[in-house]
């Protein structure tokens, strides 16, 4: 691999602001400082030239949270994203079932009835309306809440006697008939009988999911595509693939509960792996989302006194998992957004202490109702924050109507997070969240939605710039356990660049607009706009 210098960038973001070159050697940094300097250093190699052009130049940046594959297959799905009602979401349905052969299934994602005006979302009998011909079946942007027509319920073998699954539900009208809405696990009927996408299917859907995401000027993301690819063969085969075929990129995977049996046949431990893809916790969810009520509270949902949410594993089973990937000595990334299911994810994790040998953390997974308890309980434990600063323009005002005014004091709270010295590593959750990190700066440090100009939802919990740009950088890398070698532009560190086409230091409106000039992976030009 040939060596390196990219020159004339402007460094001041990443802590260098009298150097404009970085010297690379077989994707490592060895030197950061002046262009002219460092050209005298290198003359006599056998060294590749690259002009950033006065671009700014901040430390590759890496998303600790998304679906790379599902980010890859919504590219082809239904988007609701941005609609502002129901009738728009049933006239996209409506534009896909004219162009869909009958029989097949529509499928759509990411609508949110709480940003609709009223707030409902189409109803079976809707659905229904709108074609008889297909099954649909919509996901929530939560991911844990689901529309269906008909005949998505008659394909599923649901009907108005199937009751609801230990962890999850089937919604129902006053007169108790099914309206269409699924919750959580009562959705494996529905996903079971879609069909199964191949591998060429799968695989071409990784691929666009990185190509994506380096555009947007990701050098790395962390994701758990397990589900969807069906197997840990499938998903190394794959990677080994695409990097075959020359897609410079970096993945660190967590792994779905339910393979650790071929995990442990495989003979694969936590931090395997290499500088492209190591392989990380094991994921498992303990409750749902607060949009459509899953997620566990302790009291009841302030506008819903009758729900506290759905707990997906009891504390025996929840404890039961943990320990096996404990046996195993893996540490796991616990998805749990709701306090009720903080605490339970908190008791499983200190009753199975983690592996010392491990070498990786624990993942607290959005972390999003808290209290000063639970924070305290945090604080004592070997794990990290993985957090979605997105979730807070997503997610607010409706979402003080869900807790009520007695649950906001830790909510969302980042800045308690980290000044409670628990390290944060962010994310998107692409593709529930849109998959750009300077969203999610923006939301960090604005607590607010694009377009407002209000003070922030929850103000105190604003990050500064270097906070926000510490957790897509800095957080993720402690996140992988590669706190030593990614994170920052210094010697010895990977070099992993995000050069960006302005200066975000003044103003956080410009993440709005701010674009990738180029991506840089392993001192490899993964990605050049244009």
């Amino acid at each position: 691999m040939k060596a390196t210098l990219f020159t004339n960038g402007n460094l001041s973001l990443s802590g260098h602001p009298e150097s404009d070159a970085v010297y690379v050697e077989a994707g490592v940094i060895t030197a950061v400082g002046s262009g002219k300097d460092l050209a005298l250093q290198v003359g006599g190699k056998d060294v590749e030239h690259v002009d950033w052009e006065g671009a700014h130049v901040l430390p590759g940046l890496t998303d600790a949270h998304v679906h790379l594959g599902m980010h890859g297959m919504k590219l082809d799905m239904l988007d609701f994203s941005g609609m502002a009602s129901k009738e728009e979401m049933l006239r996209a349905v409506a534009q896909r079932a004219a162009v869909t052969p009958t029989g097949e299934w529509i499928l759509g994602l990411n609508w949110n009835e709480n940003e609709f005006a009223p707030k409902l979302a189409p109803s079976m009998s809707e659905l229904d309306e709108v074609t008889d011909r297909h099954p649909v079946f919509l996901t929530r942007t939560c991911f844990h809440a689901y529309l269906g027509n008909s005949e998505a319920f008659r394909r599923a073998g649901v009907s108005e006697t199937t009751p609801d699954s230990a962890s999850g539900a089937y919604g129902r009208d006053s007169a108790g008939k099914l309206n269409g809405w699924i919750y959580e696990d009562a959705a494996a009927p529905f996903q079971a009988v879609q069909p199964e996408p191949d591998y060429a299917a799968k695989k071409k859907a990784v691929r666009r999911g990185i190509l994506d995401a380096l555009s947007l000027g990701l050098t790395a993301v962390h994701t758990e595509d397990l589900r969807l690819l069906g197997s840990v063969e499938t998903m190394l085969r794959i990677h080994r693939e695409l990097r075959e075929e020359g897609l410079c990129f970096r993945t660190h995977q967590l792994l779905y509960y339910e393979f650790l049996q071929e995990v442990e046949a495989l003979g694969l431990s936590a931090g395997q792996g290499d500088e492209w893809l190591r392989l990380g916790a094991v994921k498992l969810f303990a409750d749902g989302a607060i949009g459509g009520r899953t997620a566990l509270l302790e009291a009841p949902y302030s506008d819903a006194p009758g729900t506290r949410g759905i707990a997906i594993h009891p504390q025996e089973q929840l404890d039961s998992i943990v320990a096996a990937a404990r046996r195993l000595g893996f540490p796991v990334a616990v998805h749990a957004i709701g306090d009720a299911a903080a605490r339970m994810t908190l008791t499983a994790m200190a009753r199975h202490p983690l592996p010392t040998a491990a070498g990786l953390p624990d993942r607290f997974i959005h972390a999003q109702v808290l209290s000063r308890t639970l924070v305290e309980q945090m604080q004592r434990l070997p794990l990290i924050a993985d957090i979605q600063p997105r979730f807070v323009a997503s997610d607010f005002p409706w979402v003080l109507e869900r807790v009520g005014p007695e649950r906001t004091e830790v909510l969302y709270a980042w800045k308690k997070l980290l000044q409670a010295g628990i390290v944060c590593a962010g994310g998107s959750d692409a593709p529930i969240e849109p998959l750009s990190p300077f969203l999610g700066l923006h939301a960090a440090i604005t607590r607010r939605k694009p377009g407002e100009t209000h003070a922030g939802y929850l103000p105190e919990e604003k990050l500064s710039l270097g906070e926000s740009l510490a957790i897509f950088t800095a957080g993720s890398a402690a996140a992988a356990g590669e706190a030593a070698v990614r994170g920052g532009i210094q010697p010895g560190r990977w070099a992993d660049f995000t050069v960006i086409d302005r200066d975000i230091s003044a103003d956080p409106e410009a993440l709005l607009e701010v674009k990738a000039r180029m991506t840089v992976v392993n001192g490899r030009v993964a990605y050049t706009a244009g």
